[in-house]
């Protein structure tokens, strides 16, 4: 009899359907809320995705998952709370990125990395009522470590495969489910994820550190032995773990992929790896396929970007390819009071970062020695983010301007984000102001912990003379005047966190909360937003 492996996995959910994620130990039927659905296979692992229909708006319905008409979760000695599936209006999204799996229980070690700021989320989330619940939960990337596992998951790969290339990382769909099941199993982050809906978009560590920095990475990687296995297995596992889930109904019964792999009976993972081996070619100016996805939380709208798979790295550099980004400005017309923009790389940076990443594009694209060095400068100090593509940032700040200045302008544009491994909220304003409060809002890490070193690194690349100087560089080599002007608001913030918006009308709520060693957490910044507006 199958068993439950993993989940379940509350992924969409809107005001009358929800789909309900899961792994098994074998093939079998997945009934949730009467809804049936047979899992799929993909090589030693079986999933479903149950779509569940017919569910009353504004309601909160607690729901089982059984396997062959046995009943799996909640296990029978859990004392947690009933699961739930909540049709209600969104109002609390929590979000962040980079959550490394923590150290299990027979490691017998302190977690060095600290606290996992959503494992005490849950934690306190257990004993609140259920209205103080979070609505939606945003993971910015950086799910699982394909390249920086854990101890315990270095020593299952070298049982596995003894030292092969590359030591210390995984290269199988099956290693790179471990990792799923490390990251996912924790009790208290299992029972979350049970009962808040949640949206994903991959980063660099999803598949391997600095993930198409640029045209000489993506070279020096196709150069290993191991590279096409690791490339194929990553893409095709995100796509299981994470892509599928964040599809509504109507958008599963189109996807010609999910109708195959769910109709075919038999072991898909050839045809999944050999679909992300093709999507890998979207750099090399091949049909995109599209990660990007939109989601509509009432009269909140979320636009999830693809900063990763999507880059053009020839010629001039983008960090959205122009199909992309048409799709992206097409989605972000329409009429709402909030608009999200997940991007797992922030927008605005420290100023001095911002100005550095721009000067070190103009340089890595020069011929010689100076493109070169350039290069490596571009890949040691992960200088690929949104102003590392001087003509994406660009075009995201005019689309960002004439949404905030459009006659229907709503309350507030936030752009979401992670991967710097600290946390702060910037103002954003234009020379012809906006009707909308614009933010970039970053919380990075949820569970890591990055060299010492950048926490007073970060904290420079603030300083206005330093931002000021390089600056003046930027414009003496050429590169436009800044379409956006942009300060800090708070941070910025070092440790493990979790962010929340709670939204209500047109106004919001920002809130940075940090964990601490007792797994309590404790608040770092709350803003009401627009800023200097109190929330009804």
């Amino acid at each position: 009899m199958a068993e439950l492996v993993l989940g379940p996995v509350l992924r969409h959910v809107d005001s009358t359907s929800a789909t309900v994620w899961v792994e098994t130990d074998g093939a079998c039927t997945v009934d949730v809320l009467g809804r049936r659905s047979r899992t799929f296979q993909v090589g030693e692992q079986h999933f479903a995705l149950i779509v569940v229909d017919g569910l009353e708006p504004d309601s909160s319905i607690p729901y089982t998952v059984a396997l062959d008409g046995v009943v799996a979760w909640p296990e029978p000695e859990s004392t947690l709370p009933p699961c739930r599936i909540r049709t209600q209006v969104v109002e609390k999204i929590i979000f962040g990125s980079c959550r490394a799996a923590k150290a299990t229980p027979e490691e017998l070690t302190p977690d060095k990395l600290g606290p996992d700021a959503l494992d005490a989320y849950a934690m306190r989330m257990q004993s609140l009522p259920e209205r103080e619940w979070p609505d939606a939960m945003l993971l910015l990337g950086d799910q699982v470590y394909a390249d920086e596992p854990t101890p315990r998951m270095k020593q299952w790969l070298a049982q596995r495969r003894g030292g092969q290339e590359p030591e210390g990382e995984v290269v199988s769909f099956r290693e790179y489910a471990e990792l799923y099941h490390e990251s996912w199993s924790d009790p208290e982050i299992r029972w979350l994820m049970s009962n808040v809906p949640t949206s994903m978009i991959f980063d660099d560590h999803d598949v391997r550190d600095d993930w198409n920095t640029s045209r000489t990475w993506r070279e020096r990687m196709a150069e290993q032995p191991w590279w096409r296995k690791r490339i194929r297995a990553g893409l095709a596992s995100y796509w299981v773990y994470q892509h599928i889930g964040n599809l509504g109904p109507d958008e599963l019964a189109r996807n010609l992929l999910y109708r195959k792999v769910s109709e075919a009976g038999v072991d898909v993972q050839d045809l999944l790896e050999d679909f992300a081996e093709e999507a890998d070619k979207e750099v090399d100016g091949r049909k995109p396929t599209r990660w990007s996805y939109r989601r509509d939380f009432g009269r909140i709208r979320l636009l999830v970007i693809d900063t990763r798979s999507g880059r053009i790295l020839d010629g001039q550099r983008l960090m959205v390819g122009s199909d992309e980004f048409d799709w992206i400005e097409e989605n972000a017309a329409g009429d709402y009071d909030h608009l999200l923009i997940g991007s797992s790389l922030p927008w605005l940076m420290p100023h001095a970062l911002s100005y550095l990443q721009s000067l070190n594009e103009r340089a890595a694209s020069q011929p010689g020695w100076r493109g070169r060095l350039g290069e490596q400068v571009r890949q040691a100090a992960d200088l690929e983010h949104w102003p590392a593509f001087r003509a994406s940032f660009e075009r995201l700040a005019r689309l960002i301007h004439r949404l905030g200045t459009a006659p229907d302008a709503p309350s507030t544009i936030c752009v979401l984000s992670g991967d710097v491994h600290h946390s702060y909220a910037a103002r954003a304003t234009y020379a012809q102001p906006t009707k909308s409060e614009v933010l970039q809002l970053v919380c990075s890490p949820v569970h890591n912990d990055p060299p010492k070193i950048f926490r007073p690194v970060f904290a420079l690349s603030w300083a206005t003379a330093i931002a000021a100087a390089l600056r003046r560089h930027a414009a003496r080599r050429g590169i436009s005047p800044d379409p956006v002007h942009w300060q800090k608001v708070s941070g910025p913030h070092f440790g493990n966190s979790i962010a929340s918006l709670d939204i209500t009308g047109r106004s919001a709520r920002f809130t940075l909360e940090s964990a601490r060693a007792d797994h309590s957490l404790v608040k770092a910044a709350e803003l009401d937003l627009p800023l200097g507006s109190h929330r009804r």
